[in-house]
């Protein structure tokens, strides 16, 4: 049977959009079954129409339905992709995160397989913290991390993160970047076979 994949993301601008298709991409080239996700938006609909780039976004996005606690249950492993806010994961994301301890304490997110990614403005810009911290929840889960390491030669063109891949905004998603997530991609679902056993 085929890995059920759940890619769950939140963009304000579009950087981690295009990081979740790409690695959606990814999956279904290994035979995966994959949910696409987006985090619901929780800031007032006010401040999102106001500025154009976001409210365009929203736009771009409306045909993605909003992760549900139900599509956590369904998968097999996950692959959050956030921006960072000051080190940490958006507000949006910790929303959704906050719906899920009836699953929690069922144990139902237990024994999975999980992996982040995430952007940031400037290369220093918090990314390691943002998946570090997102992983601290997923231990908490009992989820098993599955961060990419240094098991492929195109980490380190594309920056080095061992924690999982980090995009500065504005730049090039180039065959790096693509090669990157497609790779900690693989790994994510190569190890959640071995879990199935």
């Amino acid at each position: 049977m085929p890995v059920k994949l759940a890619i769950l993301f939140y963009s304000t601008y579009g950087t981690n959009h295009r990081m979740a298709q790409m690695a959606e991409e990814a999956a279904h080239d290994t035979g995966a079954e994959v949910r696409l996700r987006k985090f619901a938006e929780t800031a007032p609909a006010s401040v999102v129409n106001g500025q154009d780039a976001w409210k365009a976004q929203v736009e771009r996005m409306a045909d993605i339905p909003e992760a549900s606690p139900e599509d956590m249950e369904w998968a097999d492993a996950y692959l959050f992709s956030a921006p960072t806010r000051f080190g940490q994961a958006p507000s949006q994301v910790r929303a959704f995160i906050d719906t899920l301890g009836p699953l929690w304490a069922q144990g139902k997110l237990a024994d999975k397989a999980v992996s982040a990614m995430t952007s940031a403005q400037n290369p220093h810009g918090g990314q390691e913290a943002t998946i570090l911290g997102l992983y601290t929840t997923f231990l908490h889960w009992g989820s098993v991390i599955v961060g990419p390491g240094y098991t492929d030669p195109v980490l380190y063109k594309a920056g080095g993160n061992p924690y999982g891949y980090s995009h500065t905004q504005g730049a090039d998603f180039d065959d790096t970047a693509r090669g990157a997530i497609a790779h900690q991609v693989r790994r994510l679902i190569a190890m959640t076979e071995k879990l199935r056993g």
